[in-house]
C-alpha cells in the first residue's frame, strides 16, 4: 500500500492593498489674491464709514450746511461697500480657499464660525437700512440735486434705530475679529494672517503622502 504524500502549498492572496489616490489633492494655503484684495479694501471702508458715522455726522446738526456733504460721502461708502460685499460673496463661493483653522476648541472654533456669518449679514443689513433710510427721509434725492432740506431729527424714522443697532453689532464683531486674528497670531502662533496676504496659494501634498502612494504602487505592479 503506497502512501501518496500530498503537499500543501501556500495560500497566495490575490487580494491588492488598498491604495490612496495618485491623484492627491494639493492644499490650498492662502485666499483668492482678488478675495485678500477686496478683504483689507473692505475693512477700510467699512471701519471708515463707521468712524465717520459716529464720530463726525453725530456732532453736526441737520441745519449745518455741512451735514449734507458729509452726508453724501456716507452714502457713496456705503453703497461701495455693499456692492464690494457682493462681489466678496460671489467671488468665495467660487473659489478654494483653505480649511478652517481650528482654536483647539469647538466653542471657540462654533463661535468664529458664526461670527463671519452674522458679520456678512450685518454689512448687508447696515447699507440696506441706509438706503431704506435715504428714501423715507428724502435724503437720495437732497444728495444727488442739492435741493431741499433735511428732516430735524433723523430718529423719527424707525428705520434709523435699525441702522443705529448694526453699526453697534458690527463694531462688535470687528473687535471680535481682531482679538481672534491676534489669539491665533500671539498664542497659537498658527500663521493665520499669512492666509489674508498675497503669495503662493497652492502647495504640494505631503512628501510621506507621495512615498506612500509610490511604495503600494511598487507592491502592486
Amino acid at each position: 500500500m503506497s502512501q501518496v504524500s500530498s503537499q500543501v502549498s501556500p495560500r497566495v492572496s490575490l487580494e491588492v492593498p488598498p491604495q490612496p489616490s495618485p491623484h492627491l489633492s494639493p492644499q490650498i494655503s492662502r485666499y483668492h489674491p482678488l478675495l485678500v484684495t477686496l478683504h483689507w479694501l473692505l475693512a477700510v471702508l467699512i471701519i471708515a464709514a463707521l468712524a465717520l458715522g459716529a464720530l463726525v455726522m453725530v456732532k453736526v446738526p441737520n441745519t449745518d450746511p455741512m451735514k449734507i456733504e458729509t452726508l453724501r460721502h456716507h452714502m457713496t461708502g456705503g453703497f461701495l461697500i455693499l456692492v464690494l460685499m457682493l462681489v466678496r460673496l460671489l467671488v468665495r463661493a467660487r473659489t478654494s480657499h483653505p480649511t478652517a483653522a481650528p482654536t483647539g476648541h469647538w466653542a471657540l472654533d462654533r463661535l468664529a464660525w458664526l461670527s463671519h456669518r452674522v458679520f456678512y449679514g450685518a454689512v448687508l443689513g447696515m447699507a440696506g437700512s441706509g438706503l431704506i433710510m435715504a428714501l423715507q427721509t428724502g435724503l437720495l434725492s437732497i444728495a444727488l440735486t442739492g435741493e431741499g432740506a433735511l428732516p430735524a431729527d433723523f430718529w423719527e424714522f424707525p428705520i434709523r434705530t435699525v441702522h443705529y443697532l448694526l453699526s453697534r453689532l458690527l463694531m462688535g464683531l470687528i473687535s471680535l475679529h481682531v482679538a481672534g486674528a491676534l489669539y491665533h497670531t500671539l498664542i497659537l502662533k498658527d500663521g493665520l494672517l499669512r492666509r489674508m496676504i498675497f503669495g503662493r496659494r497652492v502647495i504640494a501634498p505631503a512628501p510621506s503622502a507621495l512615498a506612500l502612494n509610490q511604495s503600494l504602487s511598487r507592491r502592486s505592479s
